[in-house]
């Protein structure tokens, strides 16, 4: 037992990294417990491991007696003396009271002991080495599902990626290698947990942090993102240094960094545009590559009112929404966006204003007015070249009003 005993203890010592010393305090423990069934409830009863042997006693702490009156508690004189010369009645000397069986109680509760401390040291190790490392990215492979949870093998530790922290459009597989940011280390009920995730908004983040120099040294800042994970992000960034161009030093040379970081996202679309304390001049920069025509702002709603061509309308709104909602999330700002009907309203004023004049000039109602406008006599000159027949289509009347139209028309002309 204490050869086999002493091998298990170098073996988690040298590859679980658990101390020596902390497995032989909850072997002692557990032993102790075990001892009490035995041994009974001696006084002051504790268990002695011996580090290099393995060799395991129980030892009590008896009071010397003439006469024992309770053998748990007590040790006749003659004894102790043998224990201890100078033994005297009423002093108390460390007796061993290792149970003749003892040894295949201890195999079995030492193993049952270090099995449960090894849980226990890996949780407290995971936590140890865990709770200040929120934030950053980890590397770890599927080692196997949970229901919707994937479980990542760290290396000595496992870490969950609750179904929420998914990306719904990557689908994982046992073996696969990936990286994901640690939202959390928690620890509950069940012991430290590392909660991981690839769609939290801070893995792009710290993905730019790492493939950027500027923006790890301080040079770039990233003063704000916002993300559908698997489809879309929009990430903010500006630099103090007006010599560094924000926008370029996180594209790099020929996009080699932003590539990087959209090949790890798995081609997820990455939006890079640059911050501004002006509101007016953040929003453009964020609704890229759509043109916008105008904006209205409501301070009080802090809301804005955008309106962009029609050709513009579908490319500013994105799909299902997406470009409007990021840049929403990314600048603060509720954003409204419609087609710009400007122009519209200019040619519906113009057509209106030919239609009153002809209207003013003629034997005609503003209907039949506005009947021949849409048809493209805009003008008392242009009707010149209209037949009787054609008013006669055109205004739905007989050839005795057509006439009469026609008349009036060529009498302007002797007017004029």
């Amino acid at each position: 037992m204490n050869a086999e005993f002493i091998a298990m203890l170098d073996y988690l010592e040298r590859e679980r990294g658990i101390k020596r010393e902390i497995l032989l305090e909850a072997v002692s423990t557990a032993l102790l417990s075990a001892s009490k069934k035995s041994v009974g409830a001696s006084r002051e009863l504790r268990i002695d491991i011996n580090p290099k042997t393995g060799e395991i006693r129980a030892l009590a702490n008896l009071v010397v007696a003439d006469e024992v009156a309770n053998p748990q508690d007590e040790i006749e004189l003659s004894k102790a003396r043998k224990i201890k010369a100078d033994a005297n009645v009423g002093d108390i000397i460390e007796v061993e009271v290792t149970p003749k069986n003892f040894g295949r109680i201890a195999a079995q509760t030492a193993k049952q002991a270090m099995m449960q401390r090894i849980r226990q040291a890996e949780k407290e190790m995971i936590y140890e080495e865990f709770k200040d490392r929120a934030g950053e990215i980890v590397s770890g492979t599927v080692r196997r599902f949970d229901r919707s949870d994937v479980i990542l093998d760290l290396g000595k530790f496992e870490a969950i990626m609750p179904q929420r922290e998914r990306v719904v459009v990557e689908d994982y597989n046992v073996g696969d290698r990936l990286r994901a940011y640690v939202v959390a280390v928690e620890n509950g009920i069940r012991g430290p947990e590392i909660i991981v995730s690839r769609s939290h908004p801070n893995f792009v983040r710290r993905l730019f942090e790492l493939e950027v120099s500027e923006i790890a040294d301080g040079t770039v800042e990233i003063r704000g993102i916002a993300r559908e994970a698997g489809y879309r992000t929009k990430i903010a960034v500006w630099s103090a240094n007006e010599k560094v161009d924000p926008v370029g030093a996180c594209v790099g040379m020929r996009g080699s960094r932003v590539k990087n970081i959209v090949r790890e996202l798995n081609n997820e679309k990455v939006d890079i545009i640059r911050w501004s304390s002006d509101p007016k001049e953040y929003v453009l920069e964020a609704l890229k590559p759509a043109k916008v025509k105008n904006l209205a702002f409501d301070t009080e709603k802090k809301s804005v009112q955008i309106s962009v061509d029609e050709d513009q309308l579908s490319l500013a709104i994105g799909k299902k929404g997406q470009n409007a909602r990021l840049t929403s999330r990314l600048t603060g700002w509720e954003i409204n966006i419609g087609k710009d009907t400007s122009a519209t309203t200019v040619v519906e004023q113009k057509v209106a204003q030919a239609a009153q004049t002809l209207a003013g000039a003629l034997p005609v109602t503003g209907e039949q007015a506005l009947a021949l406008v849409k048809s493209g006599f805009t003008n008392l000159e242009g009707l010149r070249d209209a037949d009787v027949q054609d008013l006669v289509d055109i205004l739905a009347v007989d050839e005795t009003k057509a006439r009469e139209i026609y008349e009036a028309v060529h009498r302007q002309e002797l007017v004029q």
